[in-house]
C-alpha cells in the first residue's frame, strides 16, 4: 500500500490483517532532500495502521544502505520483503556474510 493513513481503516475494513507499506518513493529519496518527508509519511502510515489494529510490513527498493534509517523511523515493522537485494548482494559477498549484513542493520535500528 502507499503510505496514506487515511486507507489504513479501509484496508481493516475489507479485513486485512496486515498491511505491506510500498517503499519505492522512501528508497529513491534516501540520503536527498525529500528523505526526512518521505519518512514522515511512512511513519504516519505505519501508526495509522497499528491503530487500526493492523500489522504493518514494509517492502520494495529497502537495502543494506536504506534499511537502518527505514525501520529507526518507522516504528513497528514486523517484516520486510528485501529478497531481491538480498540475493543481489549475495553475488557479491555470498549468502552467509549478506545476511549476518542485513542483521547488521536490523539490530543497529534497534539500538
Amino acid at each position: 500500500m502507499d503510505p496514506v493513513p487515511e486507507q489504513m481503516e479501509q484496508a481493516r475494513a475489507v479485513g486485512a490483517d496486515r498491511v505491506e507499506l510500498y517503499t519505492e518513493p522512501y528508497a529513491a529519496a534516501h540520503g536527498q532532500a525529500g528523505q526526512g518527508e518521505q519518512v514522515a509519511r511512512f511513519a504516519a502510515a505505519a501508526a495509522a495502521a497499528q491503530a487500526q489494529g493492523l500489522g504493518v510490513n514494509a517492502g520494495h527498493d529497502l537495502n543494506r544502505d536504506n534499511l537502518t534509517d527505514f525501520l529507526r523511523a518507522v516504528p513497528g515493522i514486523q517484516e520486510v520483503s528485501i529478497g531481491h537485494a538480498l540475493i543481489a548482494d549475495a553475488l557479491e559477498l555470498g549468502i552467509g556474510e549478506t545476511v549476518r549484513d542485513y542483521l547488521r542493520c536490523i539490530h543497529r535500528a534497534h539500538a
